[in-house]
């Protein structure tokens, strides 16, 4: 029997105590290395660390915006450095003590007090009351503020609503400047800077910079605005920038802050300055702060980076100056009362690039850009659109090229006649129906795309397909859809969901529904080149400031239309023999030099002249779609003149306004281009 070995405790401890202490001495000596990396070896890379995790970094403010350029690097928008009052409430400053103050400086700056609206007044003189106004507010309402269903807000709100007109009214001039002053030092988010005025006079400046310190919360700066040397040519495009006292806009304050703006930077607001917002915007500098009120320059700001569009600034102004003279001679002639602009657009057709957008309007007496209005007004089209209305009958097989037709009035059952503009054209083929804009060969085609054949008095069976394939067509050439131009808001026309049978014949014949003038500038460009619907664009290429191309616009094909090149060849000859054929519509609208094809349209259009929601009025509005020369074209060119003669008068008199400017435009090309 094997002898039981004896537990000995101390020798287990012992190796247990020798082992601990090994594993002590290993720890420390790990320690000791790290700290000798750490404070040795890598002093410097952990110092920085230290240093940008204890150190605040602050932003400056808004660097001026970078440059908008035409395509010859032609300034079109610019910053001016300029002297600026400024207003920042501090935090225990009251309504009233706010008050006080623009009564003290409002008698020494030169405001624009007439700018002060209504509301601004109510609430000058509801802050500025001696009461409370509490008189204003029934029992019953304070009952339900009582019950917190009416807030300290909803109460403020039935206060001014209720001040009395006479007490607005009897406003003196001071009361009016102090009221506008005392909104300004408010307009925006709370406790941000205010931007007061810009572009101070030396007196202005002065009064402030000396005096800051008793006007609490006013100061003087060196601040930036937009500039434009070509004045208000395609201002209205162009955008605007927010002040500084704006901010950013609180509708999308939440979207702005994701991406790392602050509540008073400057944004652009509208069009273009919105759309290229992240290549215009500038960069801030920034700052280490030191000793808690001190800072560092560590990181130099600078002016954003430039973009350069398409746009010819030189021939845009001379096309607004030829429409401003045309618009001036037309409302000297008959007919013309309801006329109040026209629009241009130059493209080239194998890009999409635009070189020239302009519309001019008369307001009041007063002739102003209009550019904006192009992308969001739809025009009803005319005849400008049987391009695309020959093309559905070709692609169906229900014409064939060269096919003739006899031109008459065509009568449909429950509808009166329906007629070309001149009566019984005679037997014409489809060329000579495109140059003589004969409806009824629209007609006829239509109904065979309808799945009929027509004859004096058919009772029209309508199928929706037949639409579907019209409308098909013309979204093929961009008419009815985005023109994709990069600009933050276009409308894409009226689309009509009416199913009447007799409303097909008028969708033939441009008659239906309405489309922007640029959506007939895509159309024309996609007639011009043979098909390719080309993306709508401004912008050429953004350079940084010191000058280097940062990006480049590719020319996007959208979309092209689907038909056999003999279709496409067979419209284009077409739109050629409307402006060289005799009789043909377009002749005269541009020099025979100059070898053009295009399309005239004249349409019918409705006015609410009353404003009362109920169209009143019968106008004609007059198009040209169009490009040059023929056989290699530069440029597509259209002009729409809404309403430019008013049928429902004594005479018959109708402008001719559009082929003026057609005509003018071309030949001013042709002259700058050495065409």
């Amino acid at each position: 029997m094997k002898k039981k070995k004896r537990f000995d405790l101390n020798k287990v401890l012992n190796r247990r105590y020798n082992f601990l202490f090994f594993g002590i001495m290993c720890f420390f000596f790990i320690l000791i290395i790290s700290f000798f990396r750490v404070m040795i070896v890598e002093n410097d890379k952990y110092e920085k660390l230290l240093s940008e995790l204890t150190y605040d970094v602050v932003l400056g403010e808004s660097t001026p915006r970078g440059r908008i350029l035409d395509r010859n690097l032609n300034v079109i928008v610019d910053n001016k450095m300029v002297n600026t009052i400024t207003y920042k409430r501090s935090k225990n400053t009251t309504y009233k003590d706010m008050i006080k103050l623009a009564y003290k400086v409002s008698s020494k700056l030169d405001l624009d007090y007439y700018k002060v609206t209504d509301r601004a007044k109510r609430e000058f003189y509801l802050y500025n009351s001696t009461t409370l106004l509490d008189e204003l507010i029934s029992k019953d309402e304070w009952d339900m503020y009582e019950m917190k269903k009416l807030s300290n807000k909803d109460i403020e709100e039935l206060k001014i609503s209720r001040i009395s007109d006479s007490i607005i009214d009897n406003f003196s001039d001071e009361d009016n400047k102090v009221a506008f002053l005392f909104f300004l030092m408010r307009d925006g988010y709370s406790y941000s800077e205010k931007v007061i005025k810009s572009n101070v006079s030396d007196k202005e400046f002065a009064y402030i910079s000396e005096n800051n310190e008793v006007l609490d919360g006013f100061d003087t700066k060196i601040d930036w605005i937009r500039y434009y040397p070509y004045g208000d040519t395609m201002k209205s495009i162009l955008g605007s920038v927010s002040s500084s006292s704006q901010g950013i806009p609180k509708e999308e304050k939440d979207e702005y802050l994701k991406k790392g703006y602050s509540l008073n930077d400057r944004v652009g607001l509208s069009y273009l300055e919105k759309q290229y917002e992240e290549y215009l915007l500038g960069k801030k500098s920034k700052y280490k702060v030191i000793n808690s009120n001190n800072l560092e320059l560590i990181e130099e700001g600078s002016r954003g980076n430039d973009i350069v569009l398409s746009i010819d600034i030189k021939l845009q102004k001379e096309v607004e100056k030829i429409i401003i003279e045309q618009m001036k001679r037309a409302k000297k002639e008959a007919n013309t009362q309801y006329y109040d602009h026209s629009s241009v657009i130059i493209q080239d057709p194998y890009s999409g690039e635009v070189l020239t957008i302009a519309s001019k309007r008369l307001v009041n007496g007063r002739i102003v850009d209009n550019v904006n209005s192009m992308l969001v007004s739809p025009v009803t089209p005319g005849s400008v659109v049987k391009g695309a209305s020959m093309l559905v009958g070709y692609n169906e097989g229900v014409i064939k090229v060269g096919e003739k037709m006899y031109d008459e009035c065509v009568k449909i059952a429950g509808a009166p006649r329906k007629c070309s503009s001149v009566l019984n054209l005679g037997v014409i083929d489809d060329i000579v129906a495109l140059a003589k804009s004969s409806n009824v060969y629209q007609f006829k085609t239509a109904i065979r795309v309808n799945g009929q054949e027509y004859f004096n008095g058919i009772k029209l069976k309508f199928k929706q397909s037949s639409f579907d394939k019209y409308r098909k067509m013309y979204r093929s050439f961009g008419l009815g859809v985005s023109t994709g131009i990069d600009l933050p808001v276009e409308s894409v026309g009226y689309t009509s969901i009416d199913k009447s049978a007799g409303n097909l014949l008028d969708y033939v014949m441009g008659q239906y529904e309405t489309y922007t003038p640029l959506q007939l500038s895509q159309y024309i460009n996609t007639i011009a080149n043979g098909g390719s619907r080309y993306q709508m664009h401004l912008l050429k290429e953004v350079c940084s400031n010191t000058g280097d191309v940062i990006y480049s616009y590719e020319p996007v094909i959208l979309n092209t239309v689907s038909t056999d090149k003999k279709y496409m060849r067979r419209i284009q000859e077409g739109f050629y023999a409307v402006m060289h054929m005799y009789g043909g519509y377009g002749r005269g609208y541009v020099d025979d030099r100059l070898d053009s094809a295009g399309k005239t349209g004249t349409s019918q259009s409705f006015l609410d002249t009353d404003n009362n929601g109920i169209i009143d009025t019968e106008t004609i509005t007059s198009n040209f779609v169009g490009y040059f020369p023929y056989k290699k074209p530069k440029i597509s060119l259209t002009v729409s003149s809404p309403n430019s003669s008013h049928p429902n008068s004594n005479t018959d008199f109708a402008s001719l306004v559009t082929l003026r400017i057609t005509k003018a435009v071309s030949n001013k090309y042709a002259e700058m281009y050495g065409l």
